[in-house]
């Protein structure tokens, strides 16, 4: 391509050279001539009227179309880089909607932005126009010194470390160089348009990478107004209210290729193939995250999550391995289960007659008729579930103590340290700068700002409708929470005399189906999955009362707001997740009463049932959401958008045709995880395999999330985090509540303080022989009153059985004190208590001493942030010194030539210096 510019008409001419179509490898070539005329405005902005005029040249053949290939992410003179995207289209609004786009298209090119549109004719649904955005380096800069964004001044000269330990062998995990680091390390600074010699800028085309370009455009489209000049609408101002109201149907920045091939155009940088092609297959789950490339390509925020993400699993394989560890010992220790062996012994457990679990439908039943069903709680309720426990608790320390280390050093290598000190205030929401008219003087900027008076923030917080509805809101899904656990309570024994009188026979021979869905497994396991799905539907409601308290609110900057969305959502699904787990582990048959007189809120404990289908049901559920559906929804599009002519579906077309990525979008990515993260630590006492579960969900997540962004959305506006935010402190009080869970787990929940008291108190021979016969309380069948008694028990009840056991610490009948509570029963409640105490103290002790321990930043990092800060002292200070001496000998300078000359030496003095 050559670039012919012509001095006087400011016109342009682009010749680009024929070639032969790639495809075939022939066909004629087309020489096109396209004469673009740039009108400077007032402002320095220029508005672009496009001619095209197909020339054809000796020796080729006419066409009588212009055949132009427009993937590509610049104008249509080939140099401009189109930076952002928004597309319309006429509708019945049209002229209303006419207006606002006029006057705002107009205040974008008094801030000096270029547009260039799409006639509607040359897009594939003859209805869509496109306006394409170009930040020139004027805006570029001027924007760039507002939002203190770093720029590099010097490349880096401290290492990046020492080698690791045998890395042959984590050479398979690894990717190639160019890939992890795709640019050099550099030694940077704050931009200052006033000191632009002071940066390395080699390219003034170049210097910003597309990811802060479409950040700051998008800062000015949120902040623009479209009203006239002279009106003054406040509620008229930014990109979203455009897009709300139907002005326009999307904006967005372009993807740089198509993901699976390389931009035809050497100078675009090809990321999102690259990210296709190491990160987003699953094939290659195995190998390490590009995160530079991440942050690159899509901003630090999103970089953030996925370095989390990916951390997190790394961690999780050590608390998978650990479950295993404790599931494997329950395997080995199978034979060696006395109390299994008691149940199932037809001389002990088949002579033992046990009371009906419900009244009327619930038959007497012997007590070996659950030996499976003992077996399989002997797997995850042993001796070492304990030590996992504990485990768990430490576990739970050492992953958020060294992430603090992994963050601190993505905060430095990603030239986050000062961020939120230096763009606080400067992060405001356009919805706060609107709805806020008052204003007063920052006392650290020196500037007017807008502001919510004290009174304001009063009514909102204290007295305002949002309070009142956020308490109203919790009320009402803690208050739906006990129904709707009282309507699973009166299925649990509807379906439980259901089952129990379609599982017959428990006296004599059980069919194979009877062995191993029993009344009890079948009830439980209906029960979990109807909870499950009214668990998926309040989400729906959760969802929309959290986003609309919070906007009620008003936060002032996008930080505040995402804190304080995250506090209530988490505070919402907190209650519509975890309070079935934390009802069937605290309470749910811890106060049975006896025979004849149950009570009918509590049943047998099903736990572990409740928490693998809860927690695997919703990661299903997550990724059918997350990969699937997408799939589905984009499936034509994306065939059409392979198989199409390169030359005539543009690269917008192709964008626009994505899924949007809403600001909310990566927040529910963080929920997922950290409920998940509840998960795995508040019951993982009573199931030691969920680790491992989370750890296959977490490697796909990686792959799906991956997948998704890289194939299904539309390129997200790169934005700035140094932290996880509000989610760290989510952890950190899941953290600490974990281990009074699972010490409340491990006490009431698990038969382990019941065997150890029979163990070393009880049991003379230390044998645990016995335990089973001493474990159940004795009723006489004739207390039971007829009305509670079993309706078939003439077909297998013989007149010789006066007695039934059940499972509780009880005098026998004839006692004085008949089924009251034997000293074992206080005996067993006291362990419980000491137990609590003992474990939860040895845990917060280890946890705290391993916080103190583990520096929350690594010395390596110390060191290399304090010798960024000396050398940027030392360079600020040399350059400002040879500034001066270059304006006072300047001064004493009164030729002209002198003068003339002056610019040069300048530069030559500086470029020394440096």
């Amino acid at each position: 391509m050559r670039r012919i510019t012509g001095e006087a008409q400011e016109e342009t001419l682009i010749e680009l050279h024929g070639v032969a179509d790639p495809q075939t490898g022939d066909g004629p070539a087309v020489f096109t001539i396209f004469r673009t005329n740039l009108h400077s405005d007032e402002n320095g902005g220029n508005s672009v009227n496009s001619l095209s005029e197909s020339t054809t040249l000796p020796g080729h053949t006419e066409t009588k179309k212009l055949q132009q290939n427009t993937d590509t992410v610049f104008f249509r003179d080939g140099v401009r880089r189109v930076d952002f995207v928004l597309s319309y289209v006429d509708d019945k609004d049209g002229e209303k909607k006419q207006e606002r786009r006029r006057a705002f298209e107009a205040n974008l090119e008094k801030d000096g932005l270029e547009l260039e549109t799409e006639d509607k004719s040359d897009s594939k649904d003859q209805k869509t126009y496109f306006l394409k955005i170009h930040a020139p380096w004027k805006v570029l800069a001027t924007y760039a010194d507002v939002l203190k964004i770093k720029v590099p001044f010097k490349t880096s000269d401290v290492p990046h470390g020492q080698d690791v330990p045998l890395e042959c062998l984590s050479h398979p995990f690894r990717l190639p160089e160019h890939v992890m680091r795709p640019e050099p390390d550099y030694f940077t600074y704050p931009f200052d348009k006033t000191k632009t010699d002071f940066f390395l800028i080699n390219d003034k085309d170049t210097f910003f990478p597309p990811s802060t370009r479409n950040r700051i455009v998008y800062y000015i489209l949120a902040r623009c107004p479209y009203y006239k000049e002279g009106l003054k609408e406040r509620d008229k101002t930014g990109i979203k209210r455009l897009l709300s109201n139907g002005t326009y149907t999307a904006a967005f920045p372009l993807h740089d290729c198509r993901y699976w091939k390389r931009a035809r155009n050497a100078e675009c940088e090809s990321e999102r193939f690259n990210l296709y092609q190491h990160w987003a297959r699953f094939l290659i789950f195995y190998k390490e995250q590009p995160l530079n490339l991440i942050r690159k390509y899509y901003g630090e925020k999103i970089g953030i999550y996925f370095a989390w993400l990916g951390f997190y699993t790394e961690m999780l394989f050590f608390a998978a391995v650990m479950g295993v560890i404790c599931f494997t010992y329950g395997l080995l220790s199978y034979d060696n289960n006395v109390s299994s062996k008691e149940i199932c012994d037809a001389n002990i457990g088949g002579s033992i007659v046990m009371c009906p679990l419900c009244d009327k439908k619930c038959p007497f039943w012997k007590l070996n008729s659950t030996c499976l069903s003992s077996w399989q709680s002997h797997l995850f309720d042993n001796e070492g579930t304990i030590f996992f426990a504990i485990f768990m608790g430490i576990w739970v320390t050492l992953f958020l103590e060294f992430w603090k280390r992994r963050q601190a050093r993505l905060e430095y290598e990603w030239d986050l340290v000062d961020f939120e000190e230096e763009q606080q205030q400067l992060q405001i929401r356009p919805e706060f700068e609107i709805q806020c008219t008052s204003k007063r003087l920052n006392k650290i900027s020196q500037e007017m700002e807008p502001y919510l008076p004290v009174t304001s923030k009063c009514a909102r917080f204290c007295l305002s409708t949002a309070t009142v509805i956020f308490w109203v809101s919790e009320y009402l899904c803690v208050h739906a929470r006990v129904l709707l656990t009282a309507i699973l309570i009166a299925y649990r024994l509807a379906v439980y005399a259901a089952f129990a009188s379609i599982i017959k026979d428990p006296m004599r021979k059980i069919q194979l189906v009877g062995k191993f869905i029993t009344p009890q497994l079948a009830t439980s396991v209906t029960a979990s999955c109807i909870n499950f799905v009214i668990i998926m539907i309040l989400n729906f409601f959760y969802e929309r009362v959290a986003i609309w308290i919070t906007d009620m609110e008003i936060p002032k900057t996008h930080l505040e707001y995402e804190n304080r969305l995250t506090m209530k959502m988490f505070l919402f699904q907190f209650v519509n997740y975890y309070s079935s787990c934390f009802y069937v582990a605290f309470f749910k048959g811890k106060f049975v009463g006896s025979p004849g007189d149950y009570t009918y809120m509590f049943a047998a404990n099903v736990l572990t049932t409740q928490l693998v289908i809860v927690m695997s049901g919703k990661q299903l559920w997550g990724n059918i959401q997350e990969a699937l559906l997408p799939l589905i929804r984009n499936w034509w599009s994306s065939r059409k958008g392979r198989h199409h002519p390169e030359n005539r579906y543009s690269r917008w077309e192709q964008d626009h045709a994505l899924l949007n990525f809403t600001q909310l979008g990566l927040f529910y990515e963080y929920l997922e995880m950290v409920v998940q993260f509840g998960f795995i630590t508040l019951f993982v006492a009573s199931f030691p395999l969920a680790p491992l579960l989370a750890l296959f969900n977490n490697i796909l997540e990686i792959r799906v999330d991956a997948w998704k962004f890289t194939t299904q959305y539309k390129r997200p506006v790169a934005s700035k985090a140094r932290n996880i935010g509000a989610w760290q402190e989510i952890l950190n009080a899941v953290a600490i509540l974990s281990v009074v869970t699972n010490a409340f787990i491990m006490a009431f929940t698990s038969d382990m303080i019941p065997r150890m008291v029979f163990l070393y108190s009880y049991d003379e021979h230390k044998s645990m022989r016995g335990y089973v016969n001493n474990s159940l309380s004795v009723y006489n069948i004739s207390h039971i009153p007829e009305r509670n008694m079993p309706e078939e028990r003439d077909d297998w009840f013989g007149n010789s059985t006066t007695t039934c056991r059940y499972r509780d610490y009880r005098y026998p009948p004839g006692h004085q004190k008949q089924y009251t509570h034997t000293m074992q029963f206080w005996h067993i409640l006291a362990a419980k208590m000491a137990f609590i105490i003992i474990m939860e103290h040895v845990v917060f002790v280890v946890k705290f001493l391993v916080a103190w321990m583990i520096p929350d930043v690594p010395t390596g990092v110390k060191a290399r942030f304090k010798r960024e800060r000396y050398l940027i002292q030392e360079y600020l200070h040399n350059y400002e010194v040879e500034r001066l001496k270059l304006q006072l000998s300047a001064s004493f300078l009164t030729e002209p030539q002198s003068e003339m000359s002056l610019p040069t030496d300048k530069h030559e003095t500086l470029s020394e210096c440096l």
